[in-house]
């Protein structure tokens, strides 16, 4: 990845669901190392839950100070239509966001039925979506500088 060594990634972390967030945050911070970013440009910042992933991410690309974001959190099914609020309400804000904020902003919250899957797909050690979401801000960076917006 070219811009690995200067960049500046912006982890933005929801507490809710934290044993699945924070193995999330694990996992994407881990694969940032590897692919060459210094540990002082790998930014982690926090909020409530999902729901507060958009106006976090908003706010934080607004503020130049980071090159790319990975939204990471977790929405686990309940049996009230509270998934589907809060889901909704973080894939169409942070949608929002990225089509907005002149940098990646990866969409990095995990939409489950239960516990199991949300800790299954956040393992470090088997589906690791964590790195996954990393590897694609890494990947949007080097595309959007190979074809800048002009204007």
């Amino acid at each position: 990845m070219k811009r690995a060594r200067s960049a500046r990634i912006g982890l933005l972390v929801a507490r809710f669901n934290s044993l699945v967030t924070e193995q999330l945050l694990d996992g994407a911070r881990a694969r940032l190392l590897a692919e060459g970013i210094p540990a002082n440009r790998i930014l982690v910042e926090y909020v409530p839950g999902a729901w507060d992933l958009p106006q976090a991410a908003r706010r934080m690309a607004g503020s130049g100070r980071y090159d790319a974001i990975v939204a990471i959190g977790c929405v686990i099914r309940g049996e009230t239509a509270h998934f589907d609020y809060v889901a909704g309400h973080a894939s169409d804000g942070l949608g929002q966001v990225a089509l907005s904020a002149g940098i990646p902003v990866v969409f990095g919250v995990l939409t489950t039925d239960n516990g199991q899957q949300a800790m299954a797909r956040a393992d470090t050690g088997g589906a690791d979506k964590g790195g996954e979401f990393a590897e694609a801000a890494l990947m949007l960076l080097d595309l959007f500088d190979t074809h800048p917006v002009n204007g």
